[in-house]
């Protein structure tokens, strides 16, 4: 028994010399609210479930995000924490994160870090789904390879639906007078950027050079924050990925109508609920009241949003940093998404307008598809690159690419499809349906994305990528061929301006 036991050790030793890892011990970074044990993942070393905020539920429902409880011992940070409270998507796609447990105890974060990083780029990401779905968490937002190269990449949850965004008489007769109100997803997001400003530094990250990035409601997060005064600090550079630019953000009054109608919709007395009967209702009367209510977002409450992003950028009162925005190619798969009518889409415009789009040999669909991509995501980004640029300098791009499998199925690439690319996680969840080329395209923009974390500035495989201004109109398309363009559906682009009111 001495002899073999002693044969393991000598295995193992020669194992271990040899660089072959036999156990791993786990990494513990330190946090303003206690230490936290990670795991080791193909090199990175990633914390999952991070509380940057007190539990939401009780009195914190409907209430600014609170510091987390404190702890002592290191907490386990293998797994992500439960996802917030939602409900299914109308399409029946899952969310990022789907299956995972829900609870309005979600305000958590997400860390990958390459091992023994100093002072290394930070990015931190905020999900989409119509600021009523998704997580911080799932294969899709894997921040391994940004780590690979570099970055520390952070993910994040923050409250959704009528628990994030919802305004009541009872709420604002309660606050104080400078507190804000309404938009509560965005005060998590808020909490958990100056989270990682207060404790990134322990994960190996600059502090002093974070990105904010991400997609539909999670880019309409980002250009509201960037109308944000008091965001002001808290990053230093921005992506936005089909984020729009022109969506109003209701006004605080307005949002109370919609609050009482759901407190009614609910069992409540409608205005005259006390804040602890809506604090007391149950999470799936919310889910049914609040789950398909309109549009739901930030709130233009006067304390902490006080205009619209498009109001912002137009008078020069956005938070100025370097920026990254544009918009993919078929951004109308939302229209089958959220099912919505061509004849809605088309109405958008004005007869002169609707004729560039209803050519000969054009159906109603197409023109109504075309039309909805350029209105809701096409033209905004146009139109906030070129009121960003006069400041810090911006980047504007157009995603066009599709893989290679679904080439002869999909018109374009749907709302959403950059998204492997960037976090380079194709590879990992396709397996061989990527080929090669879908490689390229992911090696090429995930390091666009990365280069402008690092320096400020998006360097693209060799490809130069010229900062935007409004008398050249170029931007970088990523597709079968990525170049510069110049020009690009400019009178498209215009005509959507126009019936938009810019």
């Amino acid at each position: 028994m001495k002899r073999v036991i002693s044969s393991l050790a000598g295995l193992a030793l020669f194992m271990a010399a040899a660089g072959v890892a036999v156990a791993q011990e786990r990494p513990v970074a330190s946090t303003t609210s206690g230490p936290v044990r990670g795991v080791i993942e193909d090199g990175a070393s990633v914390y999952r479930g991070i509380p940057f905020a007190a539990s939401a539920a009780g009195e914190g429902r409907w209430a600014p995000p609170r510091p987390p409880q404190p702890w002592i011992e290191p907490r386990d940070a293998a797994d992500y924490g439960p996802i917030c409270v939602q409900g299914a998507r109308p399409d029946g796609i899952p969310a990022a994160g789907g299956g995972r447990p829900q609870s309005e105890d979600c305000l958590s974060l997400n860390i990958f870090s390459p091992r023994g990083a100093k002072s290394a780029p930070v990015m931190v990401w905020i999900h989409g789904g119509a600021h009523r779905f998704g997580s911080g968490a799932g294969p899709i937002y894997d921040g391994g390879a940004f780590a690979r190269d570099g970055v520390v990449l952070v993910t994040l949850n923050y409250r959704l639906g009528a628990f994030g965004y919802f305004a009541h008489p009872a709420l604002t007769r309660a606050a104080k007078p400078t507190e804000p109100l309404a938009s509560y997803g965005l005060m998590d997001q808020m909490a958990g950027l100056d989270w990682v400003r207060k404790n990134i530094a322990a994960f190996g990250g600059d502090p002093r050079n974070v990105t904010v990035f991400g997609e539909s409601a999670g880019g309409a997060s980002i250009l509201a924050l960037l109308a944000t005064p008091s965001a002001k600090g808290l990053f230093d550079k921005a992506i936005v990925e089909s984020g729009g630019g022109w969506q109003p953000a209701p006004g605080l009054a307005e949002e109370e109508v919609r609050g009482v109608a759901m407190a009614s919709a609910a069992g409540l007395s409608g205005a005259d609920a006390a804040v602890a009967q809506l604090r007391g209702l149950p999470v799936d009367k919310l889910i049914v009241s609040g789950g398909g209510a309109g549009a739901i977002g930030p709130v233009a409450d006067g304390r902490l949003l006080k205009e619209s992003p498009g109001k912002a950028f137009a008078a020069g009162r956005a938070i100025d940093v370097p920026l990254i925005i544009g918009s993919n190619s078929f951004e109308a798969s939302l229209m089958r998404a959220f099912p919505i009518p061509p004849a809605v889409a088309l109405g958008r415009l004005k007869p002169e307008q609707r004729a560039l789009y209803l050519t000969e040999g054009v159906t109603p669909e197409a023109a109504a598809q075309a039309a909805y991509t350029d209105v809701v995501m096409g033209a905004p980004a146009r139109w906030v690159a070129a009121r960003a640029s006069g400041g810090a300098p911006s980047w504007l791009y157009h995603f066009s690419y599709v893989a290679t499998a679904q080439r002869d199925r999909v018109p374009g690439a749907a709302h959403g499809a950059e998204i492997i690319y960037v976090f380079g996680t194709g590879s990992k969840l396709a397996g061989r349906m990527i080929t090669e080329e879908d490689r390229g395209m992911e090696a090429l923009i995930h390091a666009c994305w990365v280069a402008f974390a690092r320096d400020g500035r998006p360097a693209c495989g060799g490809k130069s990528w010229p900062a935007y201004t409004p008398a050249e109109d170029r931007l970088m398309e990523f597709g079968v061929q990525s170049d510069v363009r110049q020009g690009f559906r400019q009178p498209f682009m215009k005509a959507a301006e126009a019936a938009a009111g810019y």
